[in-house]
């Protein structure tokens, strides 16, 4: 990953293992960091987050959400692959989402103090 990085020119970066989780700040399911910008004095909170893709692991995902919503008392943006949707309107196709992992997954974003920021654009999936 380190000759990738490079070759992309990025000079700062860091490679998640697949397995397990390292420390406070990463994990499989994340990737939490504190941005400064020191010329106007501003930090904020950055989370990359990807929630587990099986159905017995989400309450994990969510749990883990509700952990790192206590970290930091800054500004915080979270975004990534919930692999979950809040309403049954957005998806299409396939058997209906079951109404209470959807209501679990509004009650993290609660929790959290989280609001969805909305999407523009062309459905992926």
């Amino acid at each position: 990953m380190e000759r990738i990085r490079r070759r992309c020119g990025f000079q700062n970066g860091i490679d998640v293992d697949s397995d397990g989780s390292r420390g406070g700040f990463f994990s499989k399911r994340h990737i939490d960091v504190i941005i400064e910008d020191t010329d106007k004095g501003n930090r904020w909170r950055f989370t990359g987050f990807y929630g587990s893709p099986y159905i017995q692991d989400r309450n994990e995902s969510w749990d883990l959400l509700r952990n790192l919503s206590n970290a930091e008392e800054l500004s915080w943006l979270v975004c990534g692959d919930f692999n979950e949707i809040m309403y049954g309107h957005e998806k299409r196709g396939g058997l209906p989402r079951e109404e209470r992992r959807m209501d679990a997954f509004r009650s993290v974003l609660v929790d959290c103090h989280l609001v969805e920021v909305g999407y523009t654009g062309n459905w992926f999936t």
